[in-house]
């Protein structure tokens, strides 16, 4: 059997430090961090150490507050993102690794997401990631 993973990459037209930088502030992720129409997210915290816990609390219509937490392994400010990923939809010990590249004055941005339950799972988040990925590619990431 395979692992299920995704991986998704989007240049986005801001330098790999603004942009690595809007993982880890939360008044960011609140404004990119919505896999779908409707989505909010209400509360988002953020320890951005290597061992560090994170909280995005998204509120779905029609289903709720969801919580999404996770441990970052990795925080290479500029070059790579890694962190586990617990939400209602998720698979023990997944990982989101996020590369940053600097290309054309902006940053090439590779999201990995390993380890989920079934197919399904994988292609939800595939959508929402995509999402999420071009909701960061529209904004104006802040210093």
């Amino acid at each position: 059997m395979t692992e299920l993973s995704l991986e998704i990459t989007r240049h986005i037209p801001h330098p790999p430090e603004r942009v690595f930088d809007a993982w880890l502030d939360p008044k960011m992720l609140a404004k990119f961090m919505v896999p779908g129409p409707g989505v909010t997210i209400p509360e988002a915290k953020v320890d951005a150490t290597v061992g560090g816990q994170f909280l995005i609390m998204m509120r779905v219509p029609e289903a709720g507050d969801l919580p999404h937490t996770g441990e970052y392994r990795v925080i290479d400010r500029a070059n790579q993102l890694a962190f586990t990923w617990v939400s209602h939809n998720s698979a023990e010990d997944s990982i989101v690794t996020l590369n940053f590249a600097p290309k054309d004055g902006g940053t090439d941005l590779t999201l990995r997401h390993v380890r989920f339950p079934s197919e399904q799972s994988r292609d939800d988040h595939t959508g929402g990631w995509t999402r999420i990925l071009d909701a960061l590619a529209g904004l104006e990431v802040t210093a």
